[in-house]
């Protein structure tokens, strides 16, 4: 049985970060609706704190629209300042419309527990009507394996279930260990959103499900060769069978499946609208049969796809840059973007020469839950012991049919020419910078985060000749039902850091002083950010709640300084892991860079993506204007970490 959020009217088709850039739009203002509130229904035993957590604030309207002015400054011309702040003050003037917004706004967040939590779950992500592969859902690759044969491979699928298992447990018992921000508390509610969730195609609205504690589920879906099976993996007594039980299932699946089937789950990896007329007409076609397949899919604990081998890649790529195009989107309709149900919140992938990971739907949870769950399953994986298995007794995987007539043929022949025109936009580079890693910062009193966002500030000021506007992802989790702030990372101390660095007259001591004033408006931004007092998420409330209101959308949001500050040429996010993993997902804008990060003690882990549509950028080039910017600003801090320590 399922649990469903989410209705409304009409929903533009922005995700979370696109949001922030669009929201300036005086025409798109025009297609956000009067809405009711949307809510998480509760799921099966939620992971609680044993705190309260205090409210998400409205944040004060004159503090943001001074930061407001502060991170726009970068990206205008002195006259353009000049007309910014003008229609900034008119927008904040006493008895003006701001103050009227900020009014109504503050009385919302007396009625809620959190003031953006049902408007961020709706416009961020249910609204969101591209295809989730890419621009939203991203993928994790774990650390590469080495399967000398398909036992091995499916050994480590079968410890990967189990070890996934015995952390739903954790969660369902309350015993995962609480998430703290120094001293604060977070709120650990996304962990409980991981398993037994789904989010299905609907129109203008998807909605998002999941399992009834009452009734919790008690099976994954495997699938192999674009053939779905329900596997039952918990006992009567509500525990996880055991990795020789499972490891038998998942061989009756290969045996079972030898021969390819039709591409059924490259469906989900459509326009959503598109995908939501597909979905109709797959649930009415033969008397029941599918509907109930996509319900068994639906309300599985997660997925799990094992795939086919990857069709031969260009010799420049890497393994890992591979294995994050495996996991991101399937490689294509001819790989195993059909060996997939995109729409799963968890998809675990494992491939047949040791390319691991998952994909998952971006909806319910952010990525650090993900990560730690990543970090517990490899803990579990690498604790087994081989043992010489004999047979047993199990239950038989449930194959789950589909029957396609020629409408949803033609659905799927669309889909996948969609897919593949997306898999050769995309241009992805997975790289580990091996010269130091995060202890190098550490030791020279730098923030890791604030010091790898300058790099990337750096990298990309050396390829275009300007700052670039930067969406970083900064916690909420202190307030309850908080998800996410946007870090600016681009400020007037970055832009000036990058010049200076570039400045072949500067000496180390100025590059040095610049790095480090740099790093630490970085650092105040995030501190701030975690608090709920960032700029993205309070500019969007007040446009929110005027849309709501009826009222014109202020001009504020069509001025330049507004919409070129938050269009992202770099969406960037730290998703830290203890092991040799990152996360990776599609930019933002079409000549953007999407960064993701796991700054290691030695090392840093980096998947850059761009789009190939776009012939200013390009992964490779960004990664080595990456290495060199991070060698340079070693160079400098060295130096005059040298100098300093001898005075």
């Amino acid at each position: 049985m399922l649990r469903t959020i989410g209705t409304m009217n009409q929903i533009p088709s922005l995700i979370g970060p696109q949001i922030d850039r669009m929201l300036m739009s005086s025409v798109f203002a025009k297609r956000w609706p009067h809405s009711s509130a949307v809510t998480w229904q509760s799921t099966a035993a939620a992971q609680k704190t044993d705190v309260t957590l205090p409210q998400l604030p409205v944040p004060p309207l004159q503090s943001t629209l001074q930061k407001l002015i502060k991170t726009a400054k970068p990206h205008l011309s002195a006259s353009e300042l000049c007309d910014t702040i003008k229609i900034v003050e008119e927008f904040g003037k006493t008895g003006g419309i701001g103050e009227k917004l900020q009014a109504k706004l503050e009385k919302r967040a007396q009625t809620k527990h959190n003031w953006l939590e049902d408007w961020w779950l709706a416009y961020s992500y249910l609204g969101f009507r591209s295809p989730v592969v890419v621009h939203s859902s991203p993928g994790l690759v774990f650390p590469l394996q080495d399967f000398k044969d398909v036992n091995e491979r499916l050994v480590y699928a079968a410890r990967t279930i189990v070890g996934a298992l015995n952390y739903k447990l954790l969660i369902d018992s309350g015993r995962v260990p609480q998430d703290k921000q120094g001293n604060n508390p977070l709120d650990m509610v996304q962990y409980s959103r991981i398993f037994g969730v789904n989010r299905a195609p609907h129109i203008p609205l998807d909605k998002l499900t999941f399992a009834d504690p009452k009734c919790p589920p008690k099976h994954i879906v495997v699938v192999h060769n674009n053939h779905f099976f329900k596997v039952p993996v918990i006992n009567e007594r509500g525990l996880p069978l055991d990795e020789k039980e499972i490891l038998f299932m998942l061989k009756y699946v290969i045996d079972n499946s030898k021969v390819a089937a039709p591409p059924v789950g490259i469906l989900s990896s459509a326009h959503r609208d598109e995908w939501s007329k597909a979905y109709k007409e797959l649930s009415c076609v033969n008397n029941g049969v599918n509907k109930r397949s996509i319900e068994e899919i639906e309300s599985a604990l997660f997925v799990l796809a094992l795939d086919q081998k990857n069709p031969e890649m260009p010799k420049i790529m890497n393994r890992r840059t591979v294995a994050a195009l495996q996991m991101l989107h399937g490689l294509g309709s001819f790989s195993n973007s059909g060996n997939r149900w995109f729409d799963k919140t968890i998809q675990f992938i494992i491939g047949t020469h040791g390319e691991v990971g998952l994909c998952y739907e971006h909806s319910p949870a952010e990525g650090q839950p993900v990560a730690v769950m990543m970090d517990f399953i490899l803990k579990h994986i690498a604790s087994c012991k081989n043992e010489f298995v004999k047979e047993v007794t199990c239950p038989r995987p449930e194959p789950l049919p589909f029957v396609l007539n020629n409408a949803l043929q033609c659905h799927i022949e669309d889909a996948s020419r969609e897919i593949d025109s997306l898999v050769a936009n995309v241009d992805m580079n997975a790289h580990s910078f091996k010269g130091y890693g995060k202890d190098f910062p550490k030791q020279n009193k730098m923030s890791p985060d604030s010091y790898i966002q300058m790099a990337m500030q750096l990298a990309f000021f050396r390829l275009h000749g300007l700052p670039a506007a930067t969406y970083e992802t900064a916690s909420t989790r202190m307030f309850l039902g908080g998800r996410t702030e946007t870090i600016r990372s681009c400020s007037e101390e970055s832009t000036h850091f990058c010049k200076t660095m570039l400045d072949s007259c500067a000496s180390l001591d100025d590059k040095f002083k610049s790095l480090k004033t740099a790093v630490n408006a970085h650092r105040s931004y995030t501190m701030e950010a975690s608090k709920g007092q960032g700029v993205d998420r309070h500019l969007l409330g007040l446009k929110l709640i005027a849309q709501e209101d009826g009222v014109e959308t202020p001009a504020l949001y069509s001025d330049p300084g507004v919409t070129r500050s938050a269009r992202m040429r770099i969406s960037s996010s730290q998703v830290a892991a203890s092991v040799e993993a990152v996360m990776c997902y599609g930019p933002l804008v079409p000549d953007g860079y999407a960064c993701c990060y796991n700054p290691l003690p030695q090392q840093i882990m980096f998947a850059i993506c761009t789009m190939n549509e776009c012939p200013e950028t390009s992964a490779q080039a960004y990664v080595d204007a990456l290495e060199a910017s991070l060698f340079d600003m070693q160079k400098v801090v060295s130096s005059c970490s040298s100098v300093q320590s001898k005075l």
